[in-house]
């Protein structure tokens, strides 16, 4: 049987306090997204997930590092491909630049399809909210809203 390791998901809030710590962000969507709209931080590369098999071996194995993309689903992939690649400090952001924006983190970019997105999504003022205890969490999240983090 072949042994699996759990990625460590952490909250766009808790990402803020690795990358003041220094941690790198590695962006996974690929370039034409990019381009469109940005992470705003001072340690980032992009290695879109179509290239990353190719491209790992760019990313330091000695540094912190936050995996990121749209919604937390793709940058996942790529942590348990590093994780299974020998990397050791490798999270991955939940809910990728989705939340970002919502939680009004810095980006470089049109706002506009993410923001069209979350006005219909899962945090719109007018969709009801799973009831999630902040215990049930544990140390993922650090955000006063259960659920929402």
């Amino acid at each position: 049987m072949e042994k699996q390791t759990l990625v460590k998901e952490i909250c766009p809030t808790t990402t803020q306090e690795w990358v003041k710590n220094g941690a790198l962000l590695v962006d996974v969507r690929e370039k034409h997204e990019v381009e469109e709209l940005a992470y705003d931080v001072p340690n980032i590369i992009n290695i879109p997930l179509s290239e990353f098999e190719e491209r790992y071996t760019e990313i330091p194995k000695n540094k912190d590092l936050v995996m990121v993309c749209q919604s937390g689903n793709r940058s996942l992939r790529a942590a348990g491909f590093l994780i299974n690649h020998g990397y050791t400090n490798v999270v991955n952001m939940e809910h990728g630049m989705t939340r970002w924006v919502q939680k009004g983190f810095a980006t470089k970019g049109d706002r506009a399809s993410v923001t069209d997105f979350l006005s219909s999504g899962c945090c719109s003022p007018t969709t009801e909210k799973k009831k999630v205890k902040m215990s049930d969490l544990g140390d993922s999240c650090d955000c006063s809203e259960p659920g929402c983090c």
